[in-house]
């Protein structure tokens, strides 16, 4: 599909966003998904987002449900993508997924296997270095390095509390992890 077909496409997913309002839309397996937008999903993009962005080297920029076509079946739309800030600037409805440096993902419970199992493979496979998961449902971060075809080969699970460092090409990134939001229904450890 080109760049043209895919921003039409874009656009027809744009008007149901606005018929429904509180979803986010993506193409996922070839099957238009729409997930409501939960206040901890949208807290924990914000606090990330403030965390992150003041760490970027000059020339990146974050953005947020964005689409990206990865093929004709798959349309994501990341709840963090750092790419760079020219491509940023053309203020389009859809970009190329090589453009994305580093993605990471808020987990809903209607996108529990999307975030942890779809998405990492298609990540992988566009050599994305470093991909996180973060998950107010459970109260952890997944963070995901060493892309492959099949998927991430390096994985860690760190509770939220203590602080964590990625080191990614965009240099070391520090989140401390204590300033997301987690469900009050989350596990707690003990």
């Amino acid at each position: 599909m080109t760049i043209s077909g895919i921003d039409r496409l874009h656009s027809q997913l744009s008007k149901l966003e606005d018929m429904f309002p509180g979803y986010v839309t993506e193409i996922v397996e070839g099957n238009i998904v729409m997930n409501p937008v939960r206040p901890f999903h949208g807290r924990t993009i914000q606090s990330f987002w403030g965390i992150v962005e003041p760490q970027l080297p000059a020339g990146w920029v974050v953005v947020t449900d964005v689409a990206f076509p990865f093929d004709d079946a798959h349309e994501f739309c990341p709840d963090i993508a750092v790419i760079p800030g020219e491509a940023e600037a053309e203020n389009r409805s859809a970009y190329a997924p090589d453009l994305i440096e580093f993605v990471a993902e808020v987990v809903s419970p209607e996108s529990i296997r999307r975030d942890y199992e779809l998405k990492p493979r298609w990540y992988a496979s566009r050599g994305i270095a470093n991909y996180l998961v973060l998950d107010p449902l459970k109260g952890h971060v997944v963070t995901m390095w060493n892309p492959g075809p099949d998927g991430y080969l390096g994985r860690d699970t760190i509770r939220y509390g203590p602080e964590l460092i990625v080191h990614s090409p965009l240099g070391k990134l520090t989140v401390p992890t204590s300033l997301l939001p987690v469900d009050p229904k989350a596990p707690h450890p003990a």
